[in-house]
């Protein structure tokens, strides 16, 4: 079984207006180019340490050279690694990439469709290629056939058939823009798993296993051209753990840089005294609630953790401010939980974080820019990649506050980063940890399993229901079983209410076999509109890791309706197959963020290679009421959860936040 894909969709999901994918995107091009243009105005190199030998210690000398403007890239990097190379043509420059969800020129699609078809490549990569490449899509793509690589979903196997094609006997394995491409590949591969860079070793090992001879070399080269950046990892003090060496994509770059520049200036910028009115809010509030408003009074940064039962302390926050005449919102990662969090408070707004963003939801901006609040809270923290992080604290006007809350045991991002757990790590503000914890047997199995322990508790309501099987047929039958009868039946909740969570998408047991079944049982139907009939559940995605449940209202000339969180949604019917998936079964990261009454988890036999803790704390707390876990993996599930932590990512905010971590400060 295929193992959490996000499998990536279309960003221009909706037509009949702008939809909220295409402003989020168009409102995180206008911030990068902000970000860009400050960024341009810093000056002096990137900050270095000298416990460097060999390869890494030239490769950061060549760096500083070319950022000191004393010799130009090339010319140094042929100085650091002198040894001959093959000669390749002069390297074309892409053209600025368009956003994706821009429109390329009908002219430019044709011409670029031309050039895929004498490679032999699929004449449907025109459009993607051209609004990826620009207007000189084709003349980059002649000069340079791995450029192919940047369009989505392009392996490097096919870009070598496309660049024999092209070239001929040209073109070979230590093609220098081949290692640079794949380079720039291998980057944006490691960004689908969440690293925002790699060490320099880890992305060499693996141009290695692209088959690049040289790939040290090809690190430099593509350094050298401006395709990737170089970092040094400064934490380091000690001469047996030396400095790392970093290598990364621009944009992760500027958007972590701009992420610790954001965190910092809400550090700083707010007044350390607590007033009056705020203490006397704390007074009235309970526990760790008194905790969150005093500590929000007097820092522009807290970070908040819990489970489902802390959302009552940012809701007494909020309602506190409120109450003291400032401007106050929050933002949820999706409908579903801001729905639930709008039943909690009283006064303030509540948006998603992609609405907020693109301004489709929330207070609106000021004549800067900024967001007019004076306090967010950010819920479903632990989702935020580093993009939406730092667009989020950027938005931030001087003096305002920011509450990041959210259960540090789900799943991370589905985009790169670990910006919360990196965020609870450094230590640069408060931290309030709840001690209200989640209520019944399944708020007690799900504590244990959030300190490594899958223990059997009491559930005399029913309330965890383990259903063993022995195959993939089983599992399957048995899953319908519960959805559309044994629920019911015995715990009350209908089978709109009741949600199948497993580990991928593809196999015996996966989303769609599942989706099928279910769709069989529940609502059959010829599936006129691609494959959907009015009261299909669906899994919608406007943009790349970002799923709203949601079910199909009807469909028409204009697209397939669809109701997602209480708002009606019309997807294009030419978009339909990118974006719009059956949604009785979803994959547990596509779940994160939503809570339904009652929860169907399945397990089968082949999926032990795909379970960890977090994956099974965050498939298990979607559940509400009741759960129900069908269950093949045997003993698998309890290591797991004993033994499997959260795959490990690469980041740079740890090192971005490092200089804001106060003298004495906790490690």
């Amino acid at each position: 079984m295929s193992t959490e894909d996000a499998e990536p969709k279309s960003p221009d999901a909706e037509g009949a207006h702008v939809s909220e994918a295409e402003a989020e995107l168009a409102a995180q091009r206008r911030e990068r180019e902000r970000i860009e243009r400050r960024k341009a105005e810093r000056q002096g190199p990137i900050e270095a340490g000298a416990k460097l030998s060999g390869t890494a210690a030239d490769l950061l000398a060549a760096v500083r050279a070319v950022e000191s403007g004393e010799k130009p890239a090339a010319a140094v990097f042929e100085e650091a690694r002198p040894a001959p190379r093959r000669p390749a043509p002069e390297p074309v420059r892409r053209a600025p990439a368009e956003a994706p969800g821009g429109v390329p020129a009908a002219g430019a699609v044709e011409a670029v469709r031309g050039v895929l078809v004498q490679g032999g490549a699929p004449e449907g990569l025109a459009p993607p290629a051209a609004g990826t490449l620009g207007e000189g899509a084709a003349e980059v793509l002649r000069g340079d056939p791995w450029q192919l690589l940047r369009v989505a979903g392009v392996r490097p196997e096919q870009a070598d058939g496309f660049a024999r094609a092209l070239l001929g006997a040209d073109a070979g394995p230590d093609d220098e823009r081949r290692g640079r491409a794949v380079a720039v590949w291998l980057l944006e591969q490691a960004a689908l798993a969440g690293h925002t860079v790699l060490e320099m070793a880890a992305l060499a090992d693996a141009l290695g296993r692209q088959g690049v001879p040289e790939p040290e070399e090809a690190v430099q080269n593509a350094i050298s051209e401006g395709d990737v950046l170089v970092f040094q990892d400064g934490l380091a003090e000690d001469e047996e753990q030396p400095a790392r060496i970093l290598v990364g994509l621009e944009r992760f770059a500027m958007a972590e840089e701009s992420l610790a520049d954001g965190l910092a200036r809400l550090v700083n910028s707010v007044p350390k005294q607590e007033g009056e009115e705020w203490e006397h809010a704390a007074a009235a509030a309970e526990g760790s609630a008194a905790e969150l408003i005093r500590a929000a009074a007097g820092h522009g940064l807290v970070l908040h953790t819990g489970g489902e039962a802390s959302l009552a302390e940012p809701a007494a926050l909020l309602d506190a401010a409120h109450g003291l005449g400032l401007r106050v919102w929050a933002a949820a990662h999706g409908p579903m939980g801001r729905a639930r969090f709008a039943e909690l408070v009283e006064g303030p707004g509540v948006a998603t974080v992609a609405g907020l963003l693109s301004g489709a939801e929330g207070p609106g901006r000021d004549a800067d820019g900024a967001l007019d609040v004076d306090l967010l809270v950010v819920l479903d923290a632990p989702q935020l990649d580093v993009e939406a992080a730092a667009l989020v604290t950027e938005s931030l006007p001087d003096g305002a506050r920011l509450v990041l809350s959210g259960d540090p045991g789900v799943l991370w991002s589905v985009g790169p980063g670990r910006v919360f757990a990196d965020l609870l790590a450094a230590r640069i503000c408060p931290q309030i940890a709840s001690r209200r914890p989640d209520p019944g047997p399944l708020g007690e199995l799900v504590s244990g399993i959030g300190v490594g322990e899958l223990n059997q508790v009491a559930a005399p309501g029913k309330e965890v229901v383990i259903v063993p099987v022995r195959d993939a047929g089983e599992a399957v039958h048995r899953t319908v079983q519960l959805v559309a009868d044994s629920v019911p039946r015995a715990i009350g909740v209908p089978a709109e209410e009741t949600q199948v969570i497993t580990p991928g998408h593809g196999g015996a047991v996966g989303t769609r076999a599942l989706n099928a079944a279910l769709k069989e049982r529940l609502n059959p139907g010829p599936g006129r509109f691609g494959g959907f009939d009015p009261g299909d559940r669906v899994a919608y995605s406007p943009a790349p890791g970002h799923t709203v449940p949601g079910s199909v209202v009807r469909a028409d000339g204009e697209g397939l309706h669809l109701m997602c969180g209480g708002e009606e949604i019309v997807v294009p019917r030419d978009r339909v197959e990118q974006t719009v998936r059956h949604g009785w079964a979803l994959t547990a990261h596509q779940a994160v963020g939503c809570r339904w009454p009652a929860v169907v988890v399945v397990l089968p036999g082949d999926a032990a290679q795909a379970l960890s803790r977090p994956w099974v704390y965050t498939a298990f707390s979607r559940a509400g009421r009741h759960l129900s876990v069908v269950h093949g993996v045997e003993q698998a599930l309890p290591r797991a959860v004993a033994e499997v932590p959260a795959k490990p990512r690469t980041t740079r905010l740890p090192v971005l936040l490092a200089p804001q971590v106060p003298a004495g400060a906790e490690s």
